[in-house]
């Protein structure tokens, strides 16, 4: 019953549905890929720029604690000394820091994308609100959160054993080592220790995401109802679509009576039709209609003809065989060609005769004299 009434949501979320979602700051969002990629990011940063930061953190120390007589009496030279050692340290770091930044912005193209609200940093009731918040505690999205939760506590902790007891014979060397060699081996174990433990962060991830899109699409699904409220919304009501459809015809109308000049002959019903045809060898082997038209529109085309001097034929089983067989801007229907050849072989006599290359008129082509095929001829109305 609850799906014949249109209230189930059953119906994946339209393209507008996703961009109003999108504007309000609600994206699909992984904080376990993101968290994933940074955790390894820093430990392949820790494994490349490991080595020269540690020896030049050695150095800054031993630089920070060997002073002069004259350093430590003038106070302005140990703040020079401190401004000094602090950009070396911003230096040596600021490679490692320069890709974890890029990391931290790259990662969200890959789920969702990059996208800024201001919706989302409005105040809302709901967020303070007590029920709300106990309805969010007991929510299954809360006990995913927990299973996640358990998932990289066991995940990540049995890691952390394997790794431990796989060092430990090289952590209990550590003390029969030099300090500064027992210090680089000691951050070499640890570097490679952060990234076992950050990769078995990738399970978790990998069941993350499919989650995430598949909660993502089911809280943005929609009932029957929604969607026919949408179209109506999008499309508008009838009598605004009737305006712009109005509106619409009138610029094509307008824009097919500036063609009509170019027409070679306006071919005529003689009042109910009126189609324009022109042959321009460039565009193709084929007359085509520039312009169309009934009553009203075929008066305002042969009005237009007359003052461009356009040659205007009667011939009206061949007007109305153009007005229903083609658009405008179609190719004349082969069937027609013959009968689209008489017509301007006779205008093009005209224009010779006009020119005065030819000394008698040329005699317009009688209305049986177009043949007009079975298939396409059409009975006046």
């Amino acid at each position: 019953m609850a799906e014949e009434s249109g209230q189930e949501k059953t119906e994946q979320p339209t393209a507008k549905r996703l961009s109003d979602a999108r504007k309000k700051g609600d994206i699909p969002r992984s904080r376990e890929l993101n968290t994933t990629v940074l955790l390894l990011v820093a430990a392949l940063g820790g494994l490349v720029f490991g080595g020269p930061v540690a020896r030049a953190m050695m150095e800054l120390m031993r630089a920070s604690f060997t002073l002069d007589r004259q350093a430590i009496s003038d106070p302005a030279l140990m703040i020079e000394h401190l401004t000094a050692m602090l950009l070396d340290a911003a230096l040596s770091i600021g490679g490692f820091l320069g890709l974890l930044i890029l990391a931290a912005l790259l990662t969200p193209i890959a789920m969702g994308g990059w996208n800024f609200s201001g919706q989302s940093l409005q105040p809302k009731g709901s967020r303070i609100n007590p029920l709300s918040g106990l309805k969010r505690m007991f929510s299954l999205n809360a006990l995913v959160e927990l299973g996640k939760a358990l998932g990289k506590f066991l995940v990540v902790g049995s890691v952390a054993v394997l790794v431990l007891l796989g060092d430990r014979v090289q952590l209990s060397s550590l003390a029969k080592q030099t300090v500064d060699l027992a210090m680089v081996h000691a951050v070499d174990i640890l570097l490679w220790s952060f990234l076992l433990m950050s990769a078995a962060m990738i399970l978790i991830t990998l069941l993350d995401v499919p989650y995430q899109l598949y909660s993502y699409n089911k809280k943005l699904m929609m009932t029957l109802q929604e969607i026919k409220d949408e179209m109506k919304n999008t499309e508008g009501k009838p009598e605004v679509k009737g305006r712009i459809r109005r509106m619409q015809m009138e610029m094509a109308r307008n824009r097919m009576m500036k063609d009509v000049p170019e027409a070679d002959v306006v071919i005529t019903n003689p009042t109910h039709y009126a189609v324009a045809v022109k042959y321009d060898q460039s565009r193709g082997n084929a007359p085509f209609v520039v312009a169309k038209g009934a009553d009203f529109v075929a008066l305002k085309i042969r009005e237009i003809a007359d003052e461009h001097e356009v040659p205007i034929l009667s011939a009206p089983a061949l007007a109305r065989a153009l007005y229903h067989a083609a658009e405008v801007g179609d190719e004349v229907p082969v069937g027609l060609y013959k009968s689209v050849a008489q017509v301007l072989a006779y205008v093009y006599q005209l224009q010779r005769y006009r020119q005065h290359l030819e000394t008698d008129r040329p005699r317009p082509p009688a209305e049986e004299e177009i043949e007009i095929p079975a298939e396409l001829r059409v009975d006046p109305e």
